[in-house]
């Protein structure tokens, strides 16, 4: 069975009621199980984790090497500065799919650079919460399962 990591950054914990008009109304939870309801069918495992805390972020890559096949990772406010993220993400061998709710480049424009997407094989953004059911359809094509 292939194991999938979700990674959620700062602040994806408040979803549902922080700023609803950008992020839209649906929990961490909805779309966690959004994920699962794609990669269950497929066989494929998925595990999340949410930290508002870098290095913890940045441990779960690194724990991620030996067991994953893939990684989804909303990196929140990671996505603009953190070459932390960015240096572990590098070392993942397997597909990784960048993942934000809103279209970071119609927004602030310190939110248009993002040090993930060098090292991402696809980044999806600006679909709100349908974002995550195609990072799932995505992970399903290039890990080859089929459901």
């Amino acid at each position: 069975m292939s194991l999938v990591v979700l990674l959620s950054g700062p602040n994806l914990n408040l979803l549902g009621t922080r700023e609803p008009a950008v992020y839209g109304t649906a929990t961490l939870a909805d779309h966690v199980a959004t994920l699962r309801q794609v990669l269950d069918p497929a066989g494929i495992e998925l595990e999340h984790i949410q930290s508002n805390h870098e290095a913890v972020v940045v441990e779960a890559v690194h724990r991620a090497r030996d067991r994953a096949d893939a990684i989804v990772i909303n990196p929140g406010a990671f996505t603009h500065y953190s070459w932390a993220l960015h240096d572990a993400l590098a070392a993942f061998e397997g597909p990784i799919v960048e993942l934000h709710l809103s279209n970071p480049q119609r927004r602030e424009s310190w939110r248009h650079t993002s040090v993930v997407a060098p090292v991402a094989t696809a980044m999806i953004c600006g679909f709100g919460g349908a974002g995550y059911r195609l990072a799932a359809l995505a992970i399903v094509d290039l890990l080859g399962a089929r459901s």
